[in-house]
C-alpha cells in the first residue's frame, strides 16, 4: 500500500490515513474526464472516480476504509492528503471526496442542497436557522440525519477551505469513551419515540419518530441525536435531552483536533458524535466544507 495508516496523535481510536503527492498526481488525469456536473447528474462516474483512487492504492483503500469504519474500536478515519500544490484545488477534494465515500457505499440525498453532497460556508455574519452556519457558537455533539427517514450509516466531512480562521477546532466523542453511557443508554426515556423536525433550510416537509438510543447487532448501544430537532413530548422527555445534552459537553473524553485544510473526517454515525468549537471572531471569517452521508453497500 502506498497510503500510510496511523494512529492520531489525540486519540489511537481514530486513524490517520495519508495520501503523498505523487499518487494524487496519478488522479489529475482520470479526474478531469469527469466534470462536477457529470458527477451530479449521473451517479455511475462517482463510481469510476471511486475505481480511479483505489487502483491508485492497489485496491486497498476501499477495505482499509471498511475495515476501520466497521470497527467499533476504531469508527473514525482522518484522511490527510499532501495538497501543497495548487492543481489540487476544491474541485479535486470534492471529487476525492466522492471517490472515497462511494468506496465503501452510496450517499444518501441531500436535501438542503438538492444533490448527493452539500457545500456550506461558515461566515462572519449568519442569517440561518441552523447552528451549523453559526460561527461564534458551539456546534454542540450530535449525529447526522436524525430527521430523515434513510438510514445514515457514516459521514463525511471535508474542509475545502478557510480564511481568517482561529479556533473551530472539530470536536469528536465515541459512545465506548463516554462516561455516562451506561445511566444514560438505559433510561427508559432513551428507549421511547421522540418526534423529530428540522428547519426550513433542510427541505425536509415531513417529521419521524424514533428514539435516541438503541442497540446494535451486536447488542451494543447506538444513538441518533442532535439538540436543536428533537420535539419533546413531555416533561420527561425535555428533562431527559436536557441531562444528555449536559453529559455530552461536559465530558473528559472528546477528541478535539485543528482539522487542515482539505482533510477529511470519515466517521461511523452510530457510535460516533461530532461538533465544533466557536470561531473567534473576525469579520473576513470564512470556512467551506463539503459533507456527504449514506449508507454501507451491505446495507
Amino acid at each position: 500500500m502506498s497510503f500510510t495508516v496511523k494512529d492520531h496523535k489525540e486519540s489511537k481510536r481514530v486513524q490517520v490515513i495519508q495520501f503523498k503527492e505523487k499518487d494524487l498526481d496519478r488522479l489529475v488525469f482520470p479526474f478531469k474526464k469527469h466534470s462536477i456536473t457529470s458527477l451530479e447528474y449521473k451517479p455511475f462516474t462517482r463510481f469510476s472516480i471511486a475505481k480511479s483512487i483505489d487502483e491508485v492504492f492497489d485496491n486497498k483503500l476501499g477495505e482499509t476504509l471498511l475495515k476501520i469504519l466497521n470497527d467499533r474500536d476504531t469508527g473514525t478515519v482522518i484522511v490527510e492528503p499532501e495538497i501543497n500544490n495548487k492543481k489540487f484545488d476544491k474541485e479535486f477534494l470534492v471529487k476525492l471526496s466522492t471517490g472515497i465515500a462511494h468506496l465503501i457505499g452510496t450517499p444518501n440525498f441531500d436535501s438542503m442542497s438538492g444533490k448527493y453532497y452539500a457545500r456550506f460556508t461558515v461566515k462572519h455574519e449568519d442569517n440561518s436557522d441552523s447552528y451549523l452556519r453559526k460561527a461564534y457558537t458551539n456546534l454542540d455533539l450530535h449525529t447526522d440525519g436524525t430527521y430523515v427517514n434513510e438510514k445514515t450509516d457514516w459521514l463525511i466531512m471535508t474542509k475545502l477551505e478557510e480564511l481568517n480562521v482561529s479556533g473551530g477546532e472539530s470536536v469528536l466523542l465515541h459512545l465506548d469513551d463516554w462516561e455516562h453511557l451506561e445511566n444514560l443508554s438505559e433510561d427508559p426515556v432513551a428507549k421511547e419515540n421522540f418526534v423529530w423536525g428540522s428547519p426550513k433550510s433542510k427541505n425536509v416537509g415531513y417529521k419521524v419518530e424514533h428514539p435516541v438510543f438503541s442497540k446494535d447487532k451486536n447488542d451494543k448501544p447506538i444513538i441518533s441525536y442532535i439538540d436543536q430537532f428533537p420535539e419533546p413530548k413531555n416533561m420527561e422527555q425535555g428533562l431527559f435531552l436536557q441531562k444528555l445534552s449536559d453529559s455530552l459537553e461536559e465530558s473528559q473524553n472528546k477528541v478535539i483536533f485543528p482539522l487542515p485544510v482539505g482533510s477529511t473526517i470519515f466517521s461511523n454515525n452510530y457510535f460516533w458524535l461530532h461538533g465544533r468549537k466557536a470561531f473567534k471572531e473576525h469579520t473576513g471569517l470564512s470556512r467551506e466544507l463539503l459533507r456527504i452521508r449514506g449508507t454501507f453497500f451491505t446495507n
